[in-house]
């Protein structure tokens, strides 16, 4: 089983449920409809990672979205997710009405920044994030900006599914994405308020 670095320890979650289209504009980027309720979709543990990699025989894409850490019901930490997609098969999988499991779910799909504990809560409505590829920014989300907030989230996915302690809840990407190119250099920035609480990088490899 996979892991992830927080609070100077491991903890290995059981899944990690993703939302799409929370972000208006990357809505659009997309060409897709604005959803009546969250869009989610499931990555296994096997899809953790702390390296991104990039298979021979896939072109990815990435999509950088604020990221929690549920520990009894409550988003305790938060990261940088990288959620990497095939995007060309989500594609081809949306348009055969099936579903996107093989173009979001695949090993090492889902790369994070190590988790910083939340103190609070309420902390969640000041939080931001950068993504910056080869030095040049590329993706800036906002919880002001997401259709759906993170704690509304976790109450509606737990209408469906329990969400174990260690799991991991990825809130969604702003507009912005695109392909990922062997050697680039990623670095992600999370901010609260004007404090940035974390920086890591990347270098993208096979």
């Amino acid at each position: 089983m996979r892991s992830v670095a927080f609070n100077q320890t491991t903890i290995t979650p059981s899944k990690i449920v993703c939302v799409g289209r929370n972000y208006l504009k990357h809505i659009h980027e997309l060409n897709n409809q604005v959803p009546d309720e969250p869009v989610l979709f499931i990555k296994p543990n096997s899809s953790l990672s702390d390296c991104l990699v990039i298979p021979a025989n896939r072109i990815l894409h990435y999509e950088a979205e604020l990221s929690f850490m549920v520990i009894d019901h409550h988003l305790k930490a938060v990261a940088i997710g990288l959620d990497l997609t095939d995007r060309a098969l989500q594609t081809t999988l949306k348009q055969k009405g099936l579903p996107w499991e093989k173009a979001k779910a695949f090993d090492s799909s889902a790369v994070f920044s190590k988790f910083i504990l939340l103190e609070d809560e309420s902390l969640i409505k000041h939080l931001s994030f950068a993504l910056y590829i080869n030095n040049q920014l590329k993706q800036k989300g906002d919880y002001a900006h997401m259709i759906y907030k993170p704690q509304m989230l976790i109450y509606h996915i737990e209408q469906y599914f329990s969400m174990l302690s260690g799991d991991i809840l990825m809130t969604g990407t702003p507009e912005g994405v695109g392909e990922i190119k062997l050697g680039d250099t990623f670095k992600v920035e999370l901010y609260l308020n004007e404090k940035m609480l974390l920086r890591q990088s990347w270098q993208a490899s096979l």
